[in-house]
């Protein structure tokens, strides 16, 4: 008879009959009995109620019974953690059971009872078991202290099972060695600071003998190892993959893809002008053409893995290109991907044959596959030059067929090909022409917009074609609306009597009628560039275009190496680090490749250079606050600041001379009233251009454009709270450190005062942030020049930056240190002020504030008091300002003033606040809206702070 019997029974008054069973004096009857209770479990009912009986039934020899009711602890323990400690004697005598499948049985659920108070009972049992004669016993407590390192780290590092742990990588036995492994990078995992897998040439040839024997979970186990390994040369490099290449001959595929990370990895290291270089290329492409055959959900796996090795090296699968052929039967998730790997592998050999295939796709019923298809074509004519001319007829044929989806893609290609060849393809565009009107997608829609302002010359009725486009400018999206604005205004530069009006037109619609702010500074940018100069306008908007580059979607490099690092994990699906969606307190190391042997990058690699520094001295592709436009932007261009006088190096000055003159000459046509405004052949600028929501009138140039001066903080810095003791003396040996924070112009830094208050000299400082809610790191080294003498202080500013790790910590803005020195490293913790991560640009526009505020749901609205605060609403806005929080609008109401005030922090939450303030009264009332209302509570400690100091 089976099982299924247990699950039937849903009798009243069950509890008391199973408890009579359990107590029962023959072994069959307690048998059932302990089996019904598990079915009752299984299925959700409560049977926490007979934890006592269960767990009298331990003490049997019976293993299918002891099985049972060890599932039962495991499932109860937790929530009757008092009763579990029954169980423990019967846990240590079964550590000593002859038969090892019963002291395995009982190490393993040892692991998975996850309750605190016993787990100190089971250490000696496992230390026992880590060192038990048979393997099957070592192997299960192998994984077992990674399991405890889970529920209690500071306990297993104490017993020094980790140690243990490493000494089982030597062990005779292959299962014990892969689970050994398994063990010690699943704690390094969550450690990622401590050096576990300490890996060296004698290490890894212990794991390389283990790996041939292993099951195969255990290879994979020590494969991800051996990933992690630096050979020191070449010749180590080499000799690895030699021993690891038989792995992908594995039926497994997840082996195989173990393996072949190991090789990409290492085969950085190898010199391409070796023999095995080439050996080991050939090698590696039938087991990925293999891991095709499967079933599609493998495929899809296998492809999106190919994709990044195909990025990283083409060469491996260039003559395979017919195994990405579509089959008819094929999922449309496999088609996708394999079109992808096509266009990537394709090339002057094999164009012809690649073509022939997605012409054939594009004719297919599957709509988002035909989409994909036609936009193939435009890629590999883009990237096969002798290919353009068969690409755009093959393109051509595609329009004439007048299928609605096929031509709009068509569209969106053939603009690309025209960026890419210039002056080559565009007698094509009267037949884009004629299929104007069946355009209804934006993206197809802005192409073909692109193609007449950009040709407009060429295409007789071109300000009829934008014209039509203009009558709907509102309904437009918003890629089309700037499409239009931009073709417009080329049209019209190219054509400037016939067009005076279209171009009024278009640019009130775009700066007076809109509320999206891109499409609005694009209409004032152009507006005041042709009012102004039109001849500048014509060098900017008609500029030489740049050509496009063949492979606009490919993975950034640095990622593209990390990624390949994870082939075989989740990372190498999504095509995005684990850091991206791996969430908790897993630390998350962050993988490279390792460097080329012999060639000049090793030299500028990541791993060569000093870590310490290393933010300073990396390009910074996009200035950021602080530097270039940013700097730019800090320079208050209203009237001067009254204050302290700037030190010449806070402001980069020189960033200033970006613009030729200075800021002389970038404001140097008061563009109210100049003459040169008549100058855009009587085109002026209208009066009322800057939305009421900007403040100013028009009459200060870019100044008030962007109302520079209401929207930039002042420089004089924010509120900084006196220094306190944050690591006493008596805690860290004689170190004694205090200090606070501050922001100024842009940067944040730590202010701190070291005192040696030991009998030694100090030296070697060094210090590391743990993550932290708002990612606060330090932005250069600790660097305190002299060694610190006894009874010596010394002063440091510590520049900080927000691009560290981020962990939500508890509170918010807790800061966990560590410092170190030649003594020894000490911890302490610190609650830093959240006004330090108020940016300078929190000045909401007016409309934009209303619209926030109504958007944020009212259960977001934080209500407080700021009591004995006796400032008047002037005083209140401008102590407030300093900090970076800053006032929209100012109302009376029945008496009391109204201050409407918002601020963003560096993580770009926006935080609105309104700010009631009563002549007499010292109490004013503080209510804050934020999408994350966990800030508002020190979003208003800041405030408290600010205005009571």
């Amino acid at each position: 008879m089976t099982d299924s019997k247990y699950f039937t029974t849903t009798k009243k008054g069950e509890i008391f009959e199973l408890k009579a069973e359990l107590n029962s004096d023959k072994k069959e009857k307690k048998k059932e009995a302990v089996k019904k209770v598990i079915a009752s479990m299984t299925v959700g009912k409560d049977v926490s109620a007979l934890f006592p009986d269960v767990v009298n039934c331990m003490q049997t020899d019976n293993l299918e019974l002891k099985k049972l009711v060890y599932l039962y602890l495991m499932n109860y323990a937790k929530s009757q953690p008092d009763m579990a400690i029954m169980a423990v004697n019967t846990f240590v005598k079964d550590c000593e059971d002859p038969n090892p499948l019963i002291r395995a049985l009982a190490v393993r659920t040892m692991g998975c009872i996850r309750v605190d108070k016993i787990t100190e009972y089971l250490c000696e049992p496992l230390r026992k078991c880590l060192k038990d004669e048979d393997p099957y016993v070592r192997k299960t407590a192998a994984v077992c202290v990674a399991k405890l390192h889970d529920i209690n780290a500071q306990l297993v590092e104490d017993q020094g099972f980790l140690d243990t742990l490493k000494d089982l990588i030597s062990d005779s036995n292959p299962m014990v060695v892969a689970n050994a492994v398994a063990a010690l990078s699943e704690i390094a995992e969550s450690h990622p600071s401590s050096n576990l897998l300490d890996l060296n040439p004698q290490s890894i040839n212990k794991l390389l003998t283990a790996l041939n024997e292993c099951t195969e979970w255990g290879q994979i186990f020590i494969l991800d190892c051996l990933a992690n390994y630096m050979p020191k040369d070449d010749r180590e490099a080499q000799s690895i993959c030699e021993r690891v290449t038989p792995r992908l001959s594995h039926a497994n595929s997840a082996v195989v893809l173990s393996a072949v990370k190991v090789l990409m990895k290492f085969m950085e290291m190898l010199s391409k002008d070796l023999d095995y270089y080439g050996t080991l290329l050939k090698k590696l492409a039938p087991p990925l053409v293999t891991l095709l055959s499967a079933e599609p959900e493998l495929q899809y796996v296998a492809l999106r893995n190919i994709n990044l090795i195909v990025q990283k090296r083409p060469e491996i699968l260039k003559h395979e290109m017919k195994v990405f052929f579509v089959k008819y039967n094929d999922p449309i998730y496999v088609k996708l991907e394999k079109l992808d790997i096509m266009i990537r592998l394709a090339s002057q050999a094999n164009i012809a044959q690649v073509l022939a295939e997605l012409k054939e796709y594009a004719t297919e019923v599957d709509v988002d596959f035909v989409r994909k298809a036609v936009r193939a074509i435009g890629r590999c004519a883009i990237k096969v030059e002798q290919s353009a001319e068969r690409c755009v007829s093959t393109l051509l044929d595609l329009i004439q067929t007048k299928v609605n989806y096929v031509v709009q893609e068509a569209i969106v290609v053939i603009k690309d090909i025209f960026r890419k060849y210039p002056n080559k393809y565009e007698s094509v565009i009267a037949t884009l022409c004629e299929n104007l009107d069946s355009l209804d997608e934006p993206e197809a829609r802005a192409a073909m917009i692109w193609i007449v302002g950009e040709y407009a010359e060429r295409i007789d009725n071109a300000d009829e074609l934008l014209e039509s486009f203009l009558e709907g400018f509102h309904d437009e999206s918003t890629q089309v609306q700037l499409q239009l604005l931009t073709a417009i205004v080329k049209l019209f530069l190219k054509k400037p009597t016939e067009t005076q009006e279209l171009v009024q037109q278009v640019l009130s619609l775009a700066t007076q009628d809109s509320d999206n702010p891109d499409l609005r500074d694009r209409g004032y940018i152009y507006w005041r560039l042709l009012s102004t100069d039109p001849v500048a306008a014509k060098e900017v908007v008609l500029a030489e275009k740049p050509l496009i580059s063949e492979e606009t979607d490919l993975i950034e490099p640095t990622l593209l190496d990390e990624l390949i690092c994870y082939i075989g994990t989740l990372a190498s699906v999504y095509h995005k680090p684990p850091s991206a969606f791996v969430e908790g307190s897993r630390g998350v190391v962050h993988k490279s490749l390792p460097p080329r042997t012999g060639s000049s990058e090793s030299a500028e690699s990541p791993e060569a250079a000093p870590s310490a520094g290393q933010a300073a001295e990396q390009p910074a592709v996009i200035p950021a606050q602080g530097d270039l436009l940013g700097d730019l932007l800090n320079l208050d261009l209203g009237p001067p600041v009254s204050g302290p006088p700037l030190a010449a190096s806070s402001v980069q000055m020189g960033a200033v001379d970006l613009l030729g003159g200075g800021l002389d000459s970038l404001l140097r046509s008061d563009v109210g009233g100049s003459p040169a405004m008549g100058g855009g052949g009587g085109f002026a600028a209208p009066g009322p251009a800057v939305p009421a929501g900007m403040g100013a009138p028009l009459g200060s140039g870019l100044g008030d454009l962007f109302d520079l001066t209401g929207g930039v903080g002042t420089l004089s810095g924010s509120y900084v709270a006196p220094k306190s003791v944050w690591l006493p003396a008596m805690k860290a040996k004689g170190l004694e450190i205090s200090g606070t924070f501050s922001r100024q112009v842009g940067s944040i830094s730590m202010d701190l005062v070291l005192t040696n208050k030991a009998l030694q000299v100090m030296s070697d400082f060094a210090i590391q942030f743990n993550r932290n809610s708002f990612g606060l790191a330090p932005a250069a080294p600790l660097q305190v020049h002299a060694p610190l003498a006894p009874n010596q202080s010394v002063e440091i500013s510590l520049p900080l930056n927000t691009v560290g790790s981020v962990m939500k910590m508890d509170p918010l803005n807790n800061l966990q240190v560590a410092v170190k020195n030649n003594i020894d490293v000490f911890y302490f913790s610190t609650l830093y002020p959240l006004h330090i991560l108020f940016v300078e640009d929190g000045k909401m526009e007016r409309q934009m504030f209303l619209a926030t505020w109504k958007d944020i749901p009212n259960e977001n609205e934080a209500q407080f008091q700021l009591k004995d605060c006796s400032l008047s609403a002037d005083a209140v806005s401008s102590k407030l300002q300093g900090s970076n929080i800053f006032t929209i609008a100012k109302r009376n109401v029945e008496g009391q003033d109204m201050l409407y005030q918002s601020l963003k922090l560096t993580n770009g939450i926006w935080v609105l606040a309104e700010l009631r303030i009563q002549p007499s009264n010292p109490t004013l009332t503080l209510s804050l809206k934020c999408r994350a209302p966990e800030v508002s509570q020190h979003v208003f400690q800041a405030y408290d702070t600010i205005l009571k100091n």
